[in-house]
């Protein structure tokens, strides 16, 4: 190896990734929640039903879907 203290820093890196994964790994804490309900969420569900209103207004009659009868 050129570079033996490259070398020794990879190593660490792997290590740490490696056992980064097992059960007793160390966590960090999660972010801080406020009791408000989040604004996303909520745009989200009011967008899906404007857009479902949308298509079915759009959608043709049933009628008009049979074909052959």
């Amino acid at each position: 190896m050129e570079h033996p203290a490259a070398a020794q820093v990879a190593l660490d890196a792997v290590r740490r990734h490696v056992e980064s994964a097992r059960p007793d790994a160390p966590t960090r804490p999660g972010p801080p929640t406020s009791g408000a309900a989040p604004r996303i969420p909520r745009a989200r569900h009011r967008a899906a039903g404007a857009l479902r209103r949308l298509a079915d207004w759009m959608e043709p009659p049933a009628s008009a879907l049979r074909v052959g009868e």
